[in-house]
C-alpha cells in the first residue's frame, strides 16, 4: 500500500470538491520528501480542510437551508467534523508511536460523510 503524506488528495462522499491532507502528527518523519501521515492526522481544518460544499442532510446547516428551500436539498459550506482517527491505518508501521496512514484508510465526518484517500501524495514509498 502506498504511504500517505502531506499533499494527499482526499474526497468526502458528502462534499463537492477534493481536499489536500496536511500531515503534522509525525513532524520528523518524511516519505518522498514530504511529511508522512499517521492515523492521528484527522483534525478538522488543521489536517483535513474543507470539501467545498456539504450535501449531508445530517449537517444542521444543510438541514436548515433545505427546510427553508421547502425540501429542496441545499448544500452549505463544508466544515469537516471529524472526531476519530483514520481507520484502519497500518498497524505494522508506526511513526512517532502511531500507526502510519495508508491509502486504503478512511475517516468519518460526524455529519455522515466518509472521507477516502484518492491519491496518497506520493507513489514511490509503500508500507505493508
Amino acid at each position: 500500500m502506498p504511504q500517505v503524506c502531506t499533499g494527499a488528495l482526499l474526497m468526502c462522499d458528502m462534499g463537492v470538491a477534493p481536499a489536500t491532507l496536511v500531515a503534522i502528527s509525525a513532524p520528523t518523519v518524511t516519505t518522498s520528501g514530504m511529511p508522512a501521515a499517521t492515523i492521528m492526522d484527522f483534525a478538522p481544518m488543521a489536517n483535513i480542510p474543507t470539501f467545498g460544499m456539504c450535501m449531508s442532510p445530517a449537517n444542521p446547516e444543510v438541514a436548515a437551508a433545505t427546510a427553508a428551500a421547502l425540501g429542496v436539498l441545499t448544500p452549505m459550506p463544508c466544515i469537516p467534523a471529524t472526531v476519530a482517527p483514520w481507520t484502519p491505518g497500518c498497524p505494522t508501521v508506526t511513526l512517532c508511536g502511531m500507526p502510519a496512514l495508508d491509502d486504503s484508510s478512511m475517516c468519518t465526518c460526524m455529519w455522515g460523510g466518509t472521507i477516502t484517500i484518492t491519491f496518497p501524495g506520493q507513489v514511490t514509498e509503500n508500507i505493508p
